[in-house]
């Protein structure tokens, strides 16, 4: 039975004949610059890729990118662009050969920096040369004669030559829209980086010698699998009917820089319910390690193929993986230090650095649609900018993020905060507490797909690193997860011993992380400690620790609810009432990029300043004890406030206004709790919470879960209260689910907000109270 065929009406002649003039032909506009006579800009044109070719013959270039828009403009129809999007490895094969042609020859001798290989053809190329012409039967052009005879093109090529797509394919898809019928086309797919390999060499021509002959034989590698030659296929030994043994010359040998990276699709492509894809992206030469860990990018390239291997491949059968060969990769969003300033964009710098209030402004322009919070923005401002990260001359270093905490009650715009300045910052990550592990938020070990090896990959804070990473709910995270975030945010670095790996990961991050108080909201009746509900040990690690309560006011109610309503209703922010306008995000980034750049020093007498004012606040530190611990980290904690401030003026020294605006915004961080301390001082119901729950306490810090009342009762009356103040209590935090009466006649005190541990322990103890009351 013969089998179906189908004829591709496609002339690869005439493709070559296109791809050649578009090669030699295409021209750009250059303008050139006003000469003193004429006073004006002449515009003149150049071969764009004539001019490549030859930087790549005289060792200047090693990649030849072909731009499909060039090639658009440059053809009247786009049937040559359709047909490499659809066939896009056959077209690579297509202008390789037509490059090949083009590249005009380098008689230079390889330089210091030349690879083993150019010198190794470069030797041939001369000894044949010199060979033939003692012979008498070599043409003129013997070089090229000579090494288009000897060697492959892929031995001798110098270059790699790679598409970049059109600009209407700039909305890449999601690796779950990736199809079957995309396979051997061009996509372009977004997506964040979450794993990258180490770079590897990969063979793409291998060389034997035979033992017999003498002759070489070069082995093109096309495909994922090879087979080594074992016998030479030279046509002396097929003539003398020898099998000669050949053997492997690495020195002679192609190979590339090889890199494989994992693209995870971004949370906003994964449907409800469904877990994220990832798929494997292959780079090579100049496209390897162009991207890191924690990025979002743009990856054009060529969906391929790759059948399983081994036991993998009896259980497939006729199934295939797939894989993407990069030629294009762009950043969605760069580092503060690979941002480029656009005309547009140092236009809109040198008109936001000359009007006042640039503070102002800049901070009014983090989450516009967020309603107040105007020093909570100023912070955040000052977090993106950050500190300067300093290393004394025995290597230790002092670290210059900012640490950020956002506690309050529900409904305060917490989370909205920690969203937008995941999307303002050009490297952050977004987590949830009860949504991360420890292993989750540091690295964890796995094996290599490709190699086999035992690697580590990076949690969160490692691929938030030069970052931010944004922790929401950082209240229900378990303690044991919680302790590995201590390390990161004095030390930023990340300790592993594990599966026989032992090192230190970089994780130069900013740590901001919103909470609630321990009850839900926070309760005035108890004390500041009581309803943070954080080790002193952390607390102390963050620079600024906002405490947002929600009070009621009829001016704050009624700007908000207008506020609000505007924005469900217009879709845009509304003019703010101070009259400043919101800049751009690209803008702010473009700023904030510029601000990083500036060290500040600080001069003897703002040291000094410092030194007075730390002094001062260790003195005060009785007043908010039960709220923050004053120590040796928040001397540090002003000095990065303070330069992250000079910076924002671009400032070579910090001045004595700079540590102003730090103490204040240390200040008001607290301001909130002392208006509510001072409105509602404690009264007998606190105090008698307070006894209760030092009964409660066992020796390990953990609650009881049941106490007789009877006791409770003991207790306060011999501290001087009165029966009806203890009922008060116990009514008032009944009402907000904080224990709840049991027992026979409601006997016991029963706490509802309690860990499974501490009830476990509780059960034998609250069999027993059973029996006595009965």
């Amino acid at each position: 039975m013969a089998l179906p065929t189908h004829f591709v009406n496609v002339n690869y002649e005439q493709e070559r004949a296109k791809i050649d003039s578009f090669l030699t032909k295409f021209t750009v506009q250059v303008d050139r610059p006003e000469t003193p006579r004429r006073g004006v800009s002449r515009t003149t044109h150049r071969f764009k890729y004539i001019e490549m070719l030859r930087e790549i013959a005289n060792r200047e270039l090693d990649m030849l990118e072909i731009d499909l828009d060039d090639l658009e403009k440059f053809e009247e129809s786009a049937e040559l662009v359709s047909n490499i999007e659809n066939n896009t490895r056959r077209y690579v094969s297509l202008f390789y050969e037509v490059a090949d042609k083009l590249i005009p020859d380098s008689d230079a001798a390889p330089g210091n920096d030349s690879s083993p290989l150019e010198v190794l053809i470069y030797q041939r190329r001369q000894h044949d040369a010199a060979r033939a012409q003692d012979i008498g039967d070599v043409a003129v052009d013997t070089s090229r004669t000579v090494s288009n005879a000897m060697f492959p093109p892929a031995l001798t090529r110098r270059y790699s030559l790679y598409f970049k797509p059109r600009a209407k394919m700039s909305k890449g898809v999601s690796v779950r829209d990736i199809k079957a019928d995309s396979v051997g086309k061009m996509i372009r797919v977004k997506g964040m980086v979450t794993r990258v390999s180490n770079v590897k060499p990969l063979a793409t021509v291998v060389t034997y010698s035979c033992d017999n002959c003498g002759h070489e034989i070069f082995q093109e590698v096309v495909s994922q699998n090879v087979s080594p030659l074992a016998v030479c296929t030279s046509a002396t030994c097929k003539t003398n009917n020898v099998k000669g043994a050949l053997h492997m010359q690495t020195r002679a040998c192609k190979f590339l820089k090889f890199q494989e990276v994992r693209l995870q699709e971004l949370t906003e492509q994964v449907p409800i319910g469904h877990i994220p894809r990832s798929m494997s992206v292959y780079l090579t030469e100049e496209q390897t390690r162009c991207v890191s860990p924690g990025q979002i990018a743009y990856i054009s390239g060529i969906l391929m193929p790759i059948p399983f291997t081994g036991f993998r491949a009896m259980r497939a059968g006729l199934i295939t993986d797939t894989y993407l060969e990069a030629h294009h990769i762009e950043q969605l969003k760069k580092q503060y230090s690979q941002i480029e300033g656009t005309d547009e964009l140092r236009r809109g710098f040198d008109e936001l650095a000359s009007r006042p209030k640039v503070y102002q402004r800049l901070a009014s322009s983090i989450a516009p649609e967020i309603y107040g919070h105007e020093d909570i923005k100023k912070a955040l401002l000052l977090l993106l900018v950050g500190g300067v990260t300093k290393e004394t001359g025995d290597g230790m270093k002092i670290r210059g993020d900012l640490n950020i905490c956002l506690m309050g009650d529900p409904g305060v715009a917490k989370s909205q905060l920690l969203k937008y300045i995941t999307k303002l910052a050009p490297r952050a990550v977004y987590t949830t507490g009860r949504g991360s592990s420890g292993v989750g938020l540091t690295a964890s070990v796995m094996r290599d797909p490709v190699t086999e090896e035992m690697i580590l990959e990076g949690g969160a804070l490692v691929l938030a690193d030069n970052g931010i990473a944004c922790i929401d709910e950082f209240d229900k995270m378990d303690e044991s997860d919680r302790t590995a975030i201590h390390e990161v945010m004095e030390q930023q670095t990340i300790s592993i011993s594990k599966a026989g790996i032992t090192t230190t990961l970089n994780a130069r991050a900013s740590i901001l992380a919103a909470a609630n108080p321990q009850y839900g909201r926070y309760n005035p009746r108890m004390k500041p400690t009581d309803n943070i509900n954080l080790p002193a040990a952390l607390l102390s690690r963050f620079d600024l620790l906002f405490l947002l309560l929600d009070r009621p006011s009829i001016d704050d109610d009624l700007r908000l609810a207008q506020h609000v309503t505007f924005v469900h209703k217009a879709l845009r922010q509304p003019a703010l009432d101070s009259g400043i306008e919101p800049i751009e995000p690209s803008l702010l980034r473009y700023y904030v990029s510029l601000a990083r750049a500036v060290d500040p020093i600080v001069p003897a007498e703002v040291g000094d300043y410092l030194v007075n004012a730390y002094v001062h606040m260790r003195s005060r530190a009785d007043e908010m004890s039960d709220f923050q611990y004053t120590c040796a980290r928040t001397l540090l904690s002003v000095m990065r406030l303070s330069t992250a401030v000079a910076r924002l003026r671009f400032s070579p020294q910090v001045e004595v206004s700079d540590v102003d605006e730090a103490l204040r915004l240390i200040e008001v961080s607290k301001s909130s709790l002392l208006d509510r301390q001072h409105t509602r001082p404690r009264d007998p119901t606190s105090a008698i919470f307070e006894i209760i729950k030092d009964m409660c306490t066992r020796g390990n810090g953990s609650l009881m879960r049941e106490i007789p009342i009877s006791s409770v009762r003991e207790r306060v009356i011999s501290k001087g209260f009165s029966e009806d103040n203890l009922q008060a209590c116990i009514s008032v935090y009944s009402d907000d689910d904080v224990w709840m009466t049991a027992g026979a006649n409601n006997s016991r005190l029963r706490w509802l907000r309690i860990d499974d541990e501490d009830e476990d322990e509780d059960d034998a103890m609250a069999d027993a109270a059973d029996d006595e009351d009965l």
